[in-house]
């Protein structure tokens, strides 16, 4: 099976907001984005889609996967990490005290109010073992947060440590599983 999680094209929105579960507008045209990405994906190699597109249903990730497929499974549990009182906030305009206290218990903290990490995890770990399960090749357009969660889930690594993983706009990670174990065949690509 391959696991093929593509990050949502770049927001129109300043640096430095928190946007999490907000659903902003995308900075360029998402069918431009889609023929670029598709030529990097055929130069990466990477597996034909052969059991469904999936996406966040915010339109920075189904906006870009309804054009590359006219056949696009929408999932809730695909959105990104919900902040709470936090969302379309600068993150410097929030209380100190409030993000030191997140960054302390980073995994089970909730001081904004939204979800903790281990509840974000839950609800994207339960989409993957509902849908991924005994496919083929499942392509996914997500963002970063969902990304780095399922990395962490398939490689057996702590989420806290995942979230540093870097992961551009467009990015590309690819994952495969091979005889019962997944290996990680390219990340940010």
């Amino acid at each position: 099976m391959d696991l093929v999680l593509i990050r949502h094209p770049e927001v129109a929105i300043e640096a430095g907001v928190c946007y999490g579960q907000t659903d902003v507008p995308l900075r360029c045209d998402v069918r431009d984005l889609a023929v670029a990405l598709t030529e990097r994906m055929k130069a990466l190699n990477v597996p034909a889609c052969v059991d469904g597109w999936h996406a966040s249903p915010l339109v920075r990730c189904a906006s870009l996967a309804q054009v590359l497929s006219a056949d696009v499974h929408l999932d809730a549990r695909l959105s990104e990490m919900h902040f709470g009182a936090w969302e379309g906030r600068a993150w410097d305009s929030i209380d100190r005290a409030l993000i030191d206290a997140w960054a302390g218990d980073v995994e089970h903290a909730r001081p904004h109010g939204g979800e903790s990490l281990a509840q974000f995890a839950q609800r994207v770990v339960a989409w993957f073992e509902a849908t991924c399960v005994g496919r083929g090749a499942v392509h996914v357009v997500a963002h970063a947060g969902v990304m780095r969660v399922l990395a962490a889930h398939l490689l057996g690594i702590s989420y806290e440590n995942a979230l540093q993983w870097s992961i551009d706009f467009g990015g590309v990670g690819w994952f495969r599983c091979v005889r019962g174990e997944w290996v990680l065949v390219r990340w940010n690509a």
